[in-house]
């Protein structure tokens, strides 16, 4: 393995953070036996010009979800009464509605189980992300939902809530969360990773996380509960400490990157590609295993080679870091490798393309695809067929002869129809919709959905996609949520890709 190539790919792109004079992130890479490299660049706070360094703290996000499944895989084989993959969410849970409770836990953490993510919902419903929500009052909105995305085990969507809910078992068995993963896996490797509750729990020491806005650079904001989805803190050395002891398989990680890192599988036995908050890739052939990690101002991801037992951690408090993609060029110059370029912009049709029925649609253009409104770069595949990279949005599309496009989304079988171009908003829309279970109401007239009350009354235009359908999109800082509205007789839908459950009813 070139070492010395790695650690200058990392260099480079660290300098360039310095360069820019402003947030910036750190690049370990490492081994089974220790660290191998680091590169550090760019600021940890803009605000006291304190330099990002390997020892800055930032919010883990979605990397913190391996350590949740890490903590349950560790306790069944000594906890008689731990929580099991094969338990039903609403043998802990019983305040969950009936098609939330029946979704066992090995789906709910794997992705497949069909849950709405919280987030996403709440958004939908008008809720600003920087609305302060806690723990309690976000367990009894889910717990008010009555229907999921799919059919668990049919399709794989990314969600949150799946950590959420287990996390809220273990609570009602009495354990404290925190506390368990510092006994188990956080004291005995000396790491200074934390759970932090909200944004605005204290952490010591830790870097603001930054988006580039009309005014420059801004602080990133987010009012709602973490939980075991997205809640940890920590350093790049903190994360690399415990890559490696993931990969040495040595207490007391002994046997645990395995058995998170084993893609799960859908209903019909095909392997899915996530497993238990790892996910697994191969963009040049060879196997690796990571996750990322995303919150506003902040971008991670690490990778881990089991077959090389080597490794890279990437963590960035700006918005537009592609920590993804650095790991993989970094991992990529370790081991010589070329990683496949994405796809020419005019490999599938551009466009925006709609399903026969249901709120499902595709936006493509310039080598992306966006469906639902989750977005992924496309790579050439040797039979013609191009795919995303991700194992949380797979995709697998070709154009077909009549102009469409088809494939394979989340290993869901989808075929798309051109949006006609003389698509048009119906009278029969407007009016006021009401959501009776969530207590929310929306308004069509002219064109347009309004939404919220006061301030935070928005109003935003219908782009009518033919059978009955519309999209709004609406902005959150750096965040963006293109949502899909199905009406149907005396019915209105809203979905995006992870969250399909809200039901309106005319007013």
């Amino acid at each position: 393995m070139n070492w010395h190539g790695a650690a200058e790919t990392a260099a480079g792109i660290a300098a360039s953070w310095t360069g820019e004079g402003g947030p910036g992130g750190a690049i370990l890479l490492f081994d089974e036996a220790g660290p191998r490299a680091e590169a550090c660049g760019g600021l940890a706070a803009i605000e006291t010009g304190t330099a990002f360094a390997a020892d800055t703290i930032v919010r883990y996000a979605s990397i913190s979800k391996h350590f949740l499944a890490s903590l349950l895989l560790a306790s069944s084989a000594t906890v008689p009464d731990a929580i099991g993959l094969g338990d039903r969410l609403g043998e802990h849970l019983p305040m969950l509605q009936p098609a939330l409770g029946g979704v066992s836990v090995g789906h709910a953490l794997d992705m497949t189980g069909g849950l709405p993510d919280a987030m996403e919902t709440l958004w939908l419903l008008g809720v600003p992300l920087t609305a302060a929500i806690g723990r309690a009052a976000l367990l009894r909105f889910v717990a008010s939902l009555d229907a999921v995305n799919f059919a668990p085990g049919s399709e794989l969507s990314y969600s949150n809530t799946g950590y959420r809910l287990v996390e809220a078992a273990l609570q009602a068995k009495g354990v404290d969360y925190a506390a368990a993963l510092r006994a188990r896996f956080f004291a005995p490797l000396g790491l200074g990773i934390s759970l932090a509750e909200d944004w605005a729990t204290p952490v010591a020491g830790l870097a603001p996380g930054y988006w580039r806005g009309p005014r420059g650079w801004e602080r990133g904001q987010y009012g709602m509960h973490f939980s075991a989805s997205g809640g940890l803190t920590g350093s790049a050395r903190d994360l690399a400490v415990w890559a490696q002891a993931l990969l040495a398989d040595r207490p007391p990680t002994k046997a645990l990157l395995q058995r998170l890192s084993t893609p799960r599988h859908m209903a019909d036995g095909r392997p899915s590609g996530y497993g238990l908050g790892l996910a697994s890739t191969e963009p040049w052939g060879r196997p690796l295993v990571g996750h990322g990690g995303s919150l506003p101002g902040y971008k991670n991801h690490f990778l881990l080679d089991p077959d090389a037992r080597a490794g890279v951690v990437v963590l960035a408090n700006r918005e537009d870091a592609d920590a993804q993609d650095i790991a993989l060029r970094v991992m990529a110059a370790l081991h010589g490798a070329t990683l496949p370029e994405p796809a020419a912009p005019d490999a599938l049709p551009p466009g925006l393309f709609a399903a026969e029925a249901g709120p499902f649609w595709l936006r493509t253009g310039g080598g992306r695809a966006s469906f639902l409104g989750a977005e992924e770069t496309l790579y050439p595949q040797p039979d013609g067929a191009l795919a995303s990279r991700s194992a949380t949005l797979p995709m697998r599309l070709r154009a077909t002869a009549d102009g469409g496009i088809a494939g394979e989304i989340g290993h869901a079988a989808r075929q798309f129809r051109p949006v006609p171009p003389d698509a048009q908003i119906e009278p029969g829309w407007s009016g006021v919709w009401v959501c009776a279970a969530q207590g929310a109401r929306v308004t069509v007239a002219d064109g347009a959905l309004t939404t919220g009350v006061g301030p935070l009354r928005e109003t935003r235009p219908l782009q009518p996609i033919g059978g009955g359908r519309a999209l709004i999109e609406r902005q959150s800082g750096a965040w963006r949520q293109v949502a899909c509205l199905s009406f149907a007789g005396g019915t209105l839908d809203l979905a995006t890709n992870r969250s399909r459950v809200l039901r309106f009813r005319r007013g």
